[in-house]
Parts: C-alpha cells; sequence; structure tokens
C-alpha cells in the first residue's frame, strides 16, 4: 500500500512523462509506458516486489535510453529530485533504470534485484506479440529502416557497443531482439505470458514470408501442375 505522498509523488510523474512523450512515434510513447507500468504491477504483486520503486522506475524507464529522450534534457535522477524523493529511493530507481535495456544478444547479465528483473520483464513483454510487432515496424519506419531486404542477414550482436552502432532493417530486429526475449526473462509469470507472444510473432514470420515468397512458390505450383 503506498501511502499519500508516494500516491502523490506516482501522479506528478504520470502527468510528467505524458506531456514530455506527446507526439511521440517510435513505439516508446506514452501507452507503451502506461502498458509496461501494467505489466510491472501484475509482476511485482505476483513476485511480492516493492510497489513504489517498481511503479517510479516503470514510468521513467524510457527517459534516459540510449535510442532517444523522449523527454528532452530531463533525466529521471532530475525529476525524482524535483519531486524530494529521498536519496535511497532515487538510488534504487535510477539503478533499476540503468538495468532494463536490452544490449545485444551476447550482453545479458541478470538484473541485481527483484524489482530490476520486473520492470525489465515488463519492458520486455511490451516487445513481443502484436504490440511488440506494430511497435518494431514504427521505429523501424522513424529511423527510416527498411521492412525487409533478404540480402542482409541477422547479426547476433557480440557486445553493447556493435548492438548500438549496426543498422539493419525490421525484419532482421526479430531475429536480433524480439525472439529471443521470451528466453531472457526473469520471472515465472512473464515466461508464461510471453509463450502466446512469442508464437504470435513466429506466426506473423512465417507469413511476412510466405506472402514475400508468393511469386516463386506460385511459379512452381503452376509448373507442378503442367506436369500432370
Amino acid at each position: 500500500m503506498l501511502t499519500q505522498t508516494q500516491q502523490n509523488m506516482i501522479a506528478q510523474t504520470i502527468a510528467f512523462v505524458k506531456s514530455g512523450s506527446a507526439g511521440e512515434s517510435t513505439g516508446h510513447d506514452w501507452w507503451h509506458i502506461y502498458r509496461v507500468e501494467k505489466l510491472a504491477l501484475y509482476l511485482a504483486e505476483k513476485e511480492k516486489a516493492e510497489l513504489f520503486l517498481v511503479r517510479l522506475a516503470a514510468l521513467l524507464h524510457d527517459v534516459d535510453d540510449w535510442k532517444f529522450n523522449a523527454i528532452g534534457s530531463a533525466h529521471a535522477e532530475n525529476w525524482l529530485k524535483s519531486l524530494d524523493v529521498d536519496a535511497e529511493t532515487i538510488e534504487k530507481v535510477v539503478h533499476i533504470i540503468a538495468q532494463v535495456s536490452y544490449k545485444g544478444a551476447g550482453e545479458d547479465t541478470m538484473p541485481d534485484s527483484i524489482e530490476a528483473r520486473v520492470v525489465q520483464d515488463a519492458d520486455r513483454l511490451d516487445a513481443l506479440g502484436a504490440i511488440g510487432i506494430a511497435r518494431a515496424f514504427a521505429y523501424g519506419g522513424s529511423k527510416n529502416r527498411e521492412i525487409y531486404d533478404p540480402e542482409v542477414l541477422p547479426v547476433m550482436h557480440a557486445d553493447f557497443e556493435a548492438y548500438k552502432t549496426k543498422v539493419s532493417h525490421t525484419i532482421n530486429h526479430f531475429y536480433e531482439k524480439l525472439l529471443l526475449l521470451k528466453d531472457r526473462l526473469h520471472t515465472s509469470a512473464a515466461r508464461e505470458l510471453a509463450e502466446k507472444r512469442h508464437e504470435f510473432m513466429e506466426e506473423f514470420l512465417k507469413n511476412f514470408f510466405e506472402e514475400w515468397n508468393f511469386e516463386e512458390d506460385g511459379r512452381r505450383k503452376i509448373e507442378d501442375r503442367s506436369r500432370k
């Protein structure tokens, strides 16, 4: 149960993030943050994590993301200080946020607290399934990336620097990140939710490649019929 002061801090943080992410079109908008917070709360209750830390970290997890800065020049630590959050809580929230972001196939360390595991799992769940697919193409489009180029193969980045600097098409993103997430979740509740979402993405890719190769497959079927 949160205190009234904590509830007020959460309400102000929601307003701060909503206003700062207005017009955001990469798939990291307010509604992504909203979904991550709801997923994080669900997981936190299952795992007995500290709700105040989880909510603050979930709400602020994209403020300092390396890919962009949706809020502008503000940062999570500065915002929490402006709310007069105590120093220990600020340190914990900032530390949780630092562990959330995906850093490549070769870089996946275990978060060091249940709160960090919960928030990371929640963020990764929102990168899966139907919403994950929509977000992948929204982000790719915002970065002027092609949907698919069959001549450019996926790369399993060995470290964060390689992942951060490599530019590819959106379909590769499924193989370089999204399809890897299911097996990198930490809580049993998150893993359970991930199963259906992961299967949906696999089915999408199956259909995508069937449609991509339609002309070749169609020609083969016509040739097969002509032999009969």
